[in-house]
């Protein structure tokens, strides 16, 4: 794959019209007028409707599963078990993954998935499901992280030998990895500091609380081709998934991405694809699978719950001096938590010569764990935040001014080995602190927190296509969905190149069949990423409109240029002809050698960081321990916001979710390993009136790697949230609360416990 082109992205003098603006979104209107195809809004003709049988059994050895009633019962047209998909290699991450979407074996928690049916209705569907008798053995289960790491634990998968521990382990266990970023001395760091701070904190599973279900239409045709439409954030992902897990060839499955209701990385992985295949090859028949809320909240990736320890130390005049992390993750039964992300990650904000951060990553009888805004980094901040926010107090500093003394800037080499260039962390924190809220007076029982985050933003393998039409219009493809606004963003950063209006940009985004592979859209990078390829590919037409030019005037190539939408001589020498619009050119190109057009494919690299920080101010009712959001402020560097009312989308949206994980949402389950909370009813995400208005402060330090200096700004908003609002709740009640969620029974036996001493 062709890497991008060498190239001035950011064009620091460059005079924006377009980049900046609030335009109106071209899918906006469909989207609030119910026009637009969420993933079960596609209907074909013929089409069944599947339905899984899940295990009511959070960890059991399948003796049989019997089918043949199932079979037989009118209007059933398919029944798929694990033995319709092919074996994968033990230990790779195809088999993790088939065996997650179809148990095969046994069954790792409540709600894995042990067959599936297609039937002419969905009310004989779920009739069929009944009448699937599977025997089971069951088997002792393991909830808790800590108890999953002790020796006498239930032993998950005999096929787990803890990686990263030398010599390697002889016996099976149920720590999957364990991770090490070090640098400097942290004894050394630790005999300098004055003043030691350390605790042990906790946080709970939860979900990323998407609104829409996952759901998917497949079809498979008699010559051995699948089509698929699915809500998904990475299509291409899946279509090497279901190729893989299908044993069937990349290039006989198309899969089109519809309109998605939420994903926040929880919809980076396929869950029913390959079933909604498999059944339709099955059938002959088109297959709808569309997931309950119970089945999303059952069987579909949560967030990981934690265990994490946390060391630092600081002199007295607020240098810190060593930083100590051991930080424990669960992952369901299988791997890939990305829980190295909070090693890296944890305290790479500051700038710190001693630090050292351990990770390890834990199976448990859990649904295996997805992404959420900033995989793993929340838990390690709600930890690291707090204790930097105690070592502030013990010491009498202001928390602000601490962290700009403590703050990362240009040139800091991180404990993972990037260096980084211009940011904009002590930007942020001096905007902080002039801000409003940060010195506005409290009430009673009311405190003020903050907290920061930092993510790394990510890019890859990204492509594009831009064609102009004979009118002078533009259309724009790419190969990501857009899950927060990419689509008018990327329209605007093509506007502004061609000098054009954005309206005579219409986005679209590609099926898997269109163009070649792009990355998921996660991490942040889909602007960054996807921004360079189509600034690439808009380039290569402005290339071909110059040449196109030039063939009218008959003058060479080189003598054309282009600017704001229209091609001129490059100087009088040239010849005295009248600038000629886009427009115009594209009328006439196709009698002079075709469609202006331009392409690109690439790996993006040279993604500027992100930095924030959250004001907070709560109230807390001592004597039920009901907190209160009274104010919220957000200020987060955006390099340069693209397209501002989007950028403070991301912020807003980030901070409610981050509200709800702090206050009220976690997995809760009972001693028989069931969910006990699989609903919107009793898992509490926030709602209009739990949220204040969340003001917002963007503040552009660009990066100059970047199409106009942007940064990518989905992933720090979440970040931190739950550590500003344990500062705020330590702030009004004297009381620290080393668990999420802090909920009322939690605060208010925080606050009887700390009236007793």
């Amino acid at each position: 794959m062709a890497t991008q082109l060498d190239t001035d992205y950011f064009q620091k003098d460059k005079v924006l019209k377009t980049v900046g603006t609030r335009p109106i979104k071209a899918d906006g209107v469909d989207k609030v007028t119910g026009r637009a195809r969420f993933g079960a809004d596609i209907h074909l003709p013929s089409m069944l409707h599947g339905m899984f049988k899940r295990s009511p059994h959070p960890h059991a050895r399948i003796l049989s599963i019997d089918t043949s009633a199932a079979e037989a019962l009118a209007g059933v047209k398919a029944v798929v078990t694990s033995a319709d998909f092919p074996d994968m290699k033990p230990g790779t991450p195809y088999d993790d993954q088939t065996r997650n979407m179809m148990a095969r074996g046994k069954v790792f928690y409540d709600g894995h998935a042990v067959a599936a049916v297609a039937a002419t209705s969905a009310t004989i569907a779920r009739k069929a499901v009944k009448l699937i008798e599977v025997e089971y053995e069951v088997l002792p289960h393991v909830m808790d992280i800590m108890e999953a790491m002790k020796p006498d634990a239930p032993l998950l998968r005999d096929d787990i030998f803890t990686k990263g521990v030398d010599p390697k382990p002889d016996k099976p266990s149920n720590v999957t990895e364990r991770v090490e970023y070090a640098m400097g001395d942290v004894e050394k760091g630790f005999k300098e500091a004055d003043v030691i701070v350390e605790h042990h904190f906790k946080t709970k599973a939860m979900h990323q609380g998407y609104i829409e279900p996952q759901a998917c239409v497949a079809s498979y045709t008699e010559d051995g081709q699948a089509e698929v439409w699915c809500t998904t954030q990475g299509h291409f992902r899946f279509r090497q998934v279901c190729a893989n897990l299908l044993a069937m060839d990349v290039s006989k499955i198309c899969v089109t991405q519809s309109e998605m209701g939420g994903g926040f990385g929880g919809k980076n992985y396929s869950y029913i694809e390959p079933v909604a295949i498999a059944l339709s090859r099955k059938s002959s028949r088109p297959v709808k699978l569309v997931l309950s809320r119970n089945e999303v909240l059952r069987a579909t990736g949560p967030v990981s719950g934690t265990a994490t320890w946390f060391k630092m130390g600081c002199t007295k005049d607020g240098k810190i001096t060593a930083a100590e992390a051991d930080l424990i993750y669960e992952t369901g039964p299988f791997a890939g938590s990305m829980f190295a992300n909070a090693a890296m990650a944890g305290f790479t904000r500051y700038d710190l010569e001693n630090v050292k951060s351990v990770g390890h990553e834990v199976v448990t009888n859990r649904p295996k764990v997805a992404a959420f805004r900033a995989p793993c980094v929340p838990p390690t901040v709600f930890g690291i935040e707090q204790i930097v926010d105690e070592m502030a107090r013990k010491i009498g500093m202001d928390p602000i001014e601490f962290r700009l003394k403590n703050a990362a800037e240009e040139g800091y080499t991180t404990v993972y080995g990037q260096t980084f260039g211009p940011i904009g962390f002590t930007t942020v924190l001096k905007t902080a602190k002039e801000h409003p809220h940060y010195t506005a007076p409290l009430g009673a029982n009311q405190g003020r927190g903050i907290a920061t985050g930092f993510w790394f933003n990510r890019g890859g393998p990204s492509s594009a296509t831009i064609n102009i039409n004979e009118d002078g219009t533009a259309t724009l493809i790419t190969g990501n969905p857009d899950v927060g606004g990419s689509r008018v963003s990327l329209a605007m950063m093509a506007a502004e190149e061609l000098g054009i209006d954005v309206d005579k940009v219409r986005p679209s985004i590609a099926d898997t069949n269109a163009l070649g592979y792009n990355h998921v859209t996660a991490g942040s990078r889909v602007t960054f990423s996807s921004g360079k390829a189509l600034i690439d590919a808009t380039r290569k037409a402005i290339k071909v409109a110059c040449e196109r030019a030039a063939e009218i005037w008959d003058v060479p190539a080189d003598g054309v240029v282009y600017e704001d939408g229209f091609c001129r001589p490059s100087s009088s020498n040239v010849g005295d002809f009248d600038p000629l619009p886009l427009a115009e050119i594209a009328k006439r190109s196709i009698a002079l050698g075709g469609t202006i057009a331009g392409h690109a494919e690439i790996v993006a690299t040279g993604a500027g960081p992100g930095f924030g920080i959250h004001i907070v101010d709560v109230e807390v009712d001592k004597e039920t321990g009901r907190t209160d959001i009274k104010r919220y402020t957000v200020i987060q560097d955006a390099g340069k916001a693209i397209h501002p009312s989007q950028v403070e989308g991301q912020f807003q949206g980030g901070a409610v979710q981050g509200n709800g994980w702090a206050l009220n949402e976690e997995y809760i389950y009972g001693e028989d390993g069931r969910l006990q909370n699989p609903g919107f009813l009793d898992y509490r995400v926030p709602v209009a009136s739990d949220v204040p208005m969340i003001d917002t402060v963007i503040v552009e330090v660009p990066n100059p790697d970047a199409p106009f200096g942007l940064r990518g700004v989905g992933e720090v908003p979440l970040i931190p949230t739950m550590a500003a609002i344990a500062n705020a709740i330590r702030d009004a009640i004297g009381v620290r609360m080393y668990e999420l969620p802090m909920s009322p029974p939690k605060v208010l036996k925080a606050i009887e416990e700390a009236e007793k001493t």
